[in-house]
Parts: C-alpha cells; sequence; structure tokens
C-alpha cells in the first residue's frame, strides 16, 4: 500500500490541517431496577461519534444492553458498527462499513459483516435527511447450539431518515438489511429526540430485528424498546 493511500485512510478518521472537520458525539444510558414483588435490574448504554468533512464522513457506534431477572441473565447484547464515507459531491458517496453483534439469546454466537458500496443523499433540507445505501459484503458468523462457524458472502442495503420535527425534538429511523445463503439479518431502529437543554434530551426508541433462519424453538424476530438519557458531549 503506498503512502499515499495511507495518509487518504488516515485523514479519514485522524485530524488532517488541509482539511478542516467537525466533531460531533453523543452517550445515552437507561437504567431499571425493581424491587418488591419482581427484583430486576436493566442496564442499556450507547455511544456515537461523528467526524465529517467536505471529503470524508466517519461514524462510529457502540451499545450495549443487559438485563438480569430474579439474578439470572435474561438478556445480554453487544453491537458495534463502524463506517466510512468518501464523498464524490454533496449527494454521492462510496461507502466501507463494518458490524460486530453479539447476543447471547439469539440463535449466533456472534455476526461480522464486512461491506463496500455505493450511497446516495437523496434529501438534505434544513427540516430531513434521506440517505440510501447498497453494495456487496462477507459475513461471519457462529451458530450456538452446533458451534459451526461459516463465511458467506452478502448484499447489504440501509436506509438512514432523519426528520426535525420541532425546533427541540428530532425523529430519527434507521434500516438495515444484510442477506445471504445462511441467513438474512434486517433490523429497523426508530428513534424520537427531545432536546432538554443544549447538552440533554430524552430519548425513547424501538428496534425490531429479524434473523430468517434460527435454531428450534427460538423466535426470528426481536424488539427492544428503551428511554435513554442522552448526553451530547461533542
Amino acid at each position: 500500500m503506498s503512502m499515499t493511500m495511507v495518509t487518504a485512510l488516515m485523514c479519514g478518521w485522524l485530524y488532517c490541517p488541509a482539511e478542516a472537520a467537525e466533531w460531533s458525539g453523543k452517550g445515552e444510558l437507561g437504567v431499571v431496577i425493581a424491587r418488591g414483588n419482581s427484583e430486576t435490574e436493566t442496564i442499556n448504554l450507547g455511544f456515537e461519534v461523528l467526524r465529517e468533512s467536505e471529503i470524508w464522513r466517519n461514524e462510529l457506534g457502540l451499545s450495549a444492553l443487559r438485563n438480569q431477572d430474579g439474578g439470572e441473565l435474561a438478556a445480554s447484547r453487544y453491537t458495534m458498527r463502524y463506517k466510512s464515507d468518501y464523498k464524490f459531491d454533496e449527494t454521492r458517496y462510496i461507502f466501507g462499513a463494518l458490524r460486530y453483534d453479539r447476543d447471547r439469546f439469539s440463535s449466533y454466537r456472534y455476526q461480522g459483516t464486512f461491506s463496500i458500496g455505493y450511497g446516495h443523499q437523496l434529501i438534505d433540507t434544513d427540516t430531513q435527511r434521506l440517505r440510501v445505501e447498497v453494495g456487496p459484503g462477507v459475513r461471519w458468523t457462529e451458530e450456538r447450539e452446533s458451534g459451526r462457524s461459516e463465511t458467506d458472502p452478502i448484499g447489504r442495503a440501509s436506509v438512514n431518515y432523519r426528520l426535525n420535527v420541532s425546533d427541540n425534538a428530532e425523529f430519527t429511523n434507521r434500516f438495515l438489511v444484510e442477506t445471504g445463503t445462511s441467513n438474512t439479518f434486517a433490523e429497523n431502529s426508530s428513534a424520537l429526540e427531545v432536546a432538554i437543554n443544549d447538552q440533554l434530551a430524552l430519548k425513547v426508541s424501538l428496534a425490531v430485528r429479524h434473523n430468517t433462519d434460527v435454531d428450534p424453538g427460538r423466535k426470528n424476530t426481536d424488539t427492544l424498546t428503551t428511554a435513554n438519557i442522552v448526553y451530547n458531549f461533542l
């Protein structure tokens, strides 16, 4: 790999003096603790950071969910996603994306994907944005029951939408599908975020995920509803 290519990749995420970039980031936390007739603890964490310049846009997201009911683990999910976009102009770009998902109660011990493709900004106004992406990739999985590992090619498509409902409220919807010969994974995440001040906000979200290929006795579709406090730190 040439030094020019290395420098270009580093400038996608790191600081490059020749190109000004804007940073934004936020963390969110939701905690529910019940005592008395039931004893449950639920913790939901989220972290997002975005770096955008005239040429590059980089997004990193981390999330964690853990729930205990009566001292027994009832839910455990950890997700990481990273995407880097190289923009041709204000509407067209190419991307590279990574996603890693580890869910204690799914049919897969983990699912990891890498994909590349083309993206297009269909709408970009003061009130709403709509972005679509499509491209090929590869997926690595490990089945929980059998322990069998598998690698297969996939097709990836996503639709991201954002609407400014008012001066202090924002609605977002993210749809992702990764389809291959062994399984099709789809997830839709909707969220309404209402700002309290410049740094704090309240967020209510609903995430629905679906796997076409699951072990006997497991459901294909999972839903997760959360209410979190959001802190904007950048």
